[in-house]
């Protein structure tokens, strides 16, 4: 139980780090040719297309990616908790 909880934790972890690259792509418009950057977006969209029928944009502002790590990181807590509980 405590490998998947390990395993659960940093998968959680690297996903926060897609999604903050992502959107740091959104300020370098030469990175979204990179297929590096096209191999993230199609890893983090799914998720992020959850969110989007949500009224999170403040003008040009779009809040979604916030929701989207706010909620991950609460899994993460959670999953944190329910291994020190057990």
């Amino acid at each position: 139980m405590q490998l998947l909880t390990m395993f659960l934790h940093y998968a959680l972890r690297a996903y926060v780090l897609l999604i903050f690259v992502y959107v740091l792509g959104s300020w370098f418009p030469q990175w979204r040719q990179q297929a590096w950057y096209r191999l993230i977006s199609d890893l983090v969209q799914p998720y992020l297309q959850l969110f989007s029928k949500l009224p999170l944009r403040v003008g040009m502002l779009d809040l979604t990616p916030m929701l989207a790590l706010l909620i991950l990181m609460v899994v993460d807590q959670f999953v944190q908790a329910m291994y020190s509980g057990a």
